[in-house]
């Protein structure tokens, strides 16, 4: 699965170009020319890395980035043509992860873009397997197994265990688990999160009514408890 892009920037040609270029390497991009479509897109996906400018016509990229600390990791790259020092500190300060000044060459932004991809994610030569009981989840080709017969999981169903795969024994929000796999700023309810931790019982645990692995961390949210 390509990794996904979210451009955020008011410059729609420019846009365009860096969509262009990313994509010919292999990224998945998505654009928005103001915080009210980026909202909208985050509300309904899950992005790896945003490119953010900070002039946006209706509130700024420092903002937009500080609402989206409250409840999200993903990466952040500020482009933009504000280079005073002030800026980029702030930029920094307020949970950006790199800073790349306007004019940039696209061979610079697709080497930023890149290395902080691999900082976050890691390499994509080896399979990511996770295995619990007589489950196995492979995360880098989307499949699941139990007892070797493959199990079919609907693409949300996939993303939440997988994300759970990828935080293994460690007690998960219930809102921190929203905004990673419906979006930072998805309207879901935490009904809908407990309905698919259910649904994915139902096809995993022997005795999904007392889940020895996908556990209910009280007041807190979900687990997934795996044997080291």
């Amino acid at each position: 699965m390509p990794k996904q892009i979210l451009i955020i920037d008011d410059d729609e040609d420019l846009s365009f170009i860096i969509s262009e270029m990313l994509e010919s390497y292999g990224y998945s991009v998505t654009c928005a020319a103001d915080s009210e479509r980026a909202f909208e897109l985050l509300s309904e996906n899950t992005y790896h890395l945003i490119l953010l400018d900070i002039n946006l016509p209706d509130t700024t990229g420092f903002e937009l980035c500080k609402e989206l600390r409250r409840i999200s990791t993903i990466p952040v790259i500020f482009a933009s043509a504000r280079t005073s020092e002030t800026d980029r500190i702030t930029g920094f300060d307020i949970g950006g992860d790199d800073y790349l000044p306007k004019p940039y060459s696209m061979k610079e932004m697709l080497s930023r873009v890149n290395a902080l991809i691999r900082r976050t994610y890691g390499f994509n030569e080896e399979e990511k397997i996770v295995m619990f009981g007589s489950v196995s989840v492979n995360i880098t080709a989307r499949t699941v197994e139990k007892n070797g017969v493959p199990i079919s999981l609907s693409l949300r169903e996939f993303d939440l265990l997988a994300y759970l795969c990828e935080h293994k024994n460690v007690a998960l929000p219930k809102d921190k688990l929203i905004a990673e796999v419906w979006g930072a700023f998805s309207m879901v309810e935490p009904s809908t999160l407990t309905v698919h931790i259910r649904w994915i019982r139902e096809k995993l645990e022997d005795d999904p009514a007392k889940p020895k692995f996908i556990k209910t961390v009280f007041k807190v949210g979900y687990m997934l408890e795996v044997s080291e």
